[in-house]
């Protein structure tokens, strides 16, 4: 079973259940051969902000950033990485893009793993296959494209 630790950091937001962000990890490594470990940090604006800045040269908070482990040389560790995400922009995304709250979670943290697993969308070839693979992913779930314009979740 992949193991999962949740460190919070917020104060007053809404977030998911640890098993919902357990089923939405599962779900993105369901292709694996191994078990992995994620450690997914939930943060306020102003530590992602200060993430963002130091590891992107990008202002302002974000809803997701992922870390992967480099496993050194001869370690064996089933740590995959690390994702920080920023409660307060994420429900905002949600609630801003009349997305169901936990839907919009769900494709955060599926997005993450998948970044965790080497996935990219920097280029228009790499961000159709993953953007394809969150798609089926979530719909398997019964949640509608996130990239769907205007419709709701």
């Amino acid at each position: 079973m992949n193991r999962l630790e949740i460190q919070n950091v917020t104060q007053g937001e809404a977030f998911p259940e640890p098993s919902q962000f357990q089923q939405w990890v599962d779900l993105a490594l369901a292709g694996q051969t191994t078990d992995h470990e994620i450690v997914i940090r939930l943060v306020d604006e102003s530590e992602s902000a200060g993430l963002n800045e130091q590891y992107r040269q990008k202002q302002g908070a974000t809803n997701i950033l992922s870390f992967p482990f480099e496993k050194p040389v001869g370690i064996e560790l089933d740590l995959l990485g690390d994702l920080v995400i920023c409660v307060p922009v994420v429900n905002t995304e949600a609630a801003q893009q009349n997305k169901r709250l936990f839907d919009h979670w769900a494709h955060i943290t599926i997005h993450g793993v998948l970044h965790l697993l080497g996935y990219d969308h920097s280029e228009d070839d790499d961000a159709e296959q993953m953007e394809s693979l969150e798609i089926q992913l979530l719909h398997s779930l019964h949640i509608a494209n996130p990239y769907q314009e205007d419709t709701p979740s």
